[in-house]
């Protein structure tokens, strides 16, 4: 396009082609090609920009940055290793309407920052204080007292937090009026007080997660639950308080009384038959069911359960020993709206499940299947079971760990699924040259996992790859020859995993950032015949 056309359209015209151009990328990859194009373009494609990682390399640029991008709702500073503190108090500076902060992964929360941050940007609604190493009483306060607003709270896995008995979750609920999502997940101290008062006070609330908090109770949970039957997301890990007792009658009716509830995680739980027969008689409007490590149920339960569940998009049945592939296929006859699918670490299924689960739901978007037996059969004889099935819409396969997939099962799912996207075979220790032919095929894989894959060889690429984005090599014995070939192939290439690949040396690197022009992140941990100054 000529640049000097470019100005010609008036400006909303060229904002409706951008959001056409957004709704069918689904990313805004596209828009740094773009904002090269004119002053016009730059000025546009910054307004899109609603989202933030800062990282250390990020730093000196940041100014720059927030100046830019006016239009930010997201901050993420999980990444950022420096003074977080002076960090916020540098962001706080520019006149952002943010949202959403995300200051997981690091030892304490930022007291100091956050209390100068609040005064500047009053429009904060979510937190994400994940995976902190040590969250005080204090804290707590401080985010209540600063952030009114809140309407998302997460505080998942802390490694340690000194709440104790004596800590006032009412107060703490009180001083939160609005919350709406909150996660609790692997509190030890979270206990029936903690989860009735957040109930009671949260008259807005719809989220619930408290996976693995020890010190719940049936009653507690059942007793909370009333208060606040208007729940939509319930993610809980029931624990087995008394000796025999799979699941009280008072909780399964606490959550049969949820009758707005779309989501239910019973992740780790020890469960019943009673319980998923009970939760189908209220035919409840479940579009995502997770049932992940649950034990002591049958396949009678979990089959009157999805049966009644019709409506169903989203479900997680890892580890569930009760499935085979005559059991998997009669589930997913029935799942027609499912979108995504987990059945990792179910042994006894295979690519018959596979096959099955693509012919009788035609949404279904994302598969999971690691830790199977996926390719123990002939592949070529089950497939021709696909062959009326055009197309199918599959974008995500996950297949990582099935000891006996082969070069000709991927090769065969690459001819059926067109649509690939992400496609992870890592620890599939029998591919080999098959990769080749499934990237000939599956043009549009944007990410590729063969991490610990320790047969692959990719020399026989001779074609462009020009969607691959993110490509995962780590622990595998390429060299420099396949290092010379991606940097010919691989033109579009963003991230490069090559941890631990002991026979790569600098020549091969070169080559990879010198044709690579749009690489932004290479792993280079203990490749020995890499120099540390290299």
């Amino acid at each position: 396009m000529v640049v000097r056309r470019v100005t010609s359209l008036p400006e909303d015209c060229w904002e409706h082609v951008f959001k056409l151009f957004l709704n069918q990328e689904g990313d805004h990859q596209f828009l740094q090609s773009l904002s090269m194009v004119s002053k016009l373009f730059l000025s546009m494609t910054s307004r899109y920009r609603v989202s933030l990682t800062i990282s250390n390399q990020t730093l000196p640029f940041l100014p720059r940055l927030l100046q830019r991008f006016t239009n930010l709702t997201s901050l993420n500073i999980s990444c950022f290793s420096g003074d977080r503190n002076t960090l916020l108090y540098q962001i706080s500076c520019f006149p952002l309407q943010l949202k959403s902060l995300n200051l997981s992964n690091h030892p304490t929360i930022p007291m100091n920052g956050l209390r100068v941050f609040s005064q500047k940007i009053t429009t904060l609604t979510s937190l994400i204080c994940s995976n902190i190493g040590h969250i005080r009483k204090t804290d707590l306060s401080l985010i209540a007292n600063c952030f009114p607003l809140l309407e998302e709270l997460d505080l998942r896995t802390p490694k340690f937090i000194d709440l104790y008995e004596d800590f006032e979750i009412r107060d703490f609920t009180l001083a939160l009026p609005k919350l709406r999502k909150v996660n609790l997940s692997g509190i030890y101290y979270i206990n029936d007080s903690s989860i009735f008062h957040l109930c009671k006070n949260c008259k807005h609330l719809e989220e619930i997660v408290m996976i693995k908090c020890e010190c719940l109770t049936h009653t507690g949970i059942a007793l909370a639950l009333r208060e606040r039957p208007t729940l939509k997301s319930f993610a809980i890990t029931i624990f087995e308080k008394v000796e025999g007792m799979v699941i009280s009658l008072e909780l399964i009716n606490s959550l049969r009384s949820l009758k707005c509830l779309s989501n239910l995680d019973l992740s780790f739980s020890r469960i019943s038959d009673e319980l998923l027969s009970s939760l189908a008689a209220e035919h409840l409007p479940l579009k995502r069911i997770v049932l992940g490590h649950c034990s002591n149920y049958s396949y009678a339960g979990i089959f009157n359960l999805l049966y009644q569940s019709q409506f169903l998009q989203h479900l997680d049945l890892q580890n569930a020993t009760v499935l085979n592939d005559y059991r998997a296929a009669k589930l997913s006859s029935f799942l027609i709206n499912l979108k995504s699918i987990n059945f990792s670490y179910c042994w006894n299924l295979t690519e018959k499940t596979l096959f099955a689960l693509v012919k009788s739901c035609p949404f279904l978007d994302e598969i999971r299947m690691e830790y199977t037996s996926i390719g123990k059969l002939n592949v070529e004889k089950y497939s021709s079971l696909m062959d009326f099935v055009v197309e199918p819409p599959l974008k995500s396969l996950h297949l990582s760990t099935n000891p006996w997939l082969n070069d000709e099962s991927i090769k065969t799912f690459a001819s059926i699924f067109p649509n690939l996207q992400l496609l992870d075979i890592s620890s599939c220790r029998a591919i080999s040259d098959g990769i080749v032919e499934v990237l000939r095929r599956s043009s549009k894989i944007k990410h590729l996992n063969l991490t610990s894959c320790s047969k692959v060889n990719l020399h026989g690429i001779n074609f462009q790859i020009p969607k691959l984005e993110v490509l995962k090599l780590s622990m595998t014995k390429i060299d420099d020859e396949t290092l010379d070939v991606i940097s010919r192939s691989c033109c579009g290439l963003l991230q490069l995993d090559l941890k631990q690949c002991l026979n790569i040396t600098k020549k091969g690197v070169k080559q990879i950032v010198e044709n690579c022009k749009q690489l932004r992140e290479i792993n280079l941990q203990y490749c020995s015949k890499i120099d540390v100054d290299f």
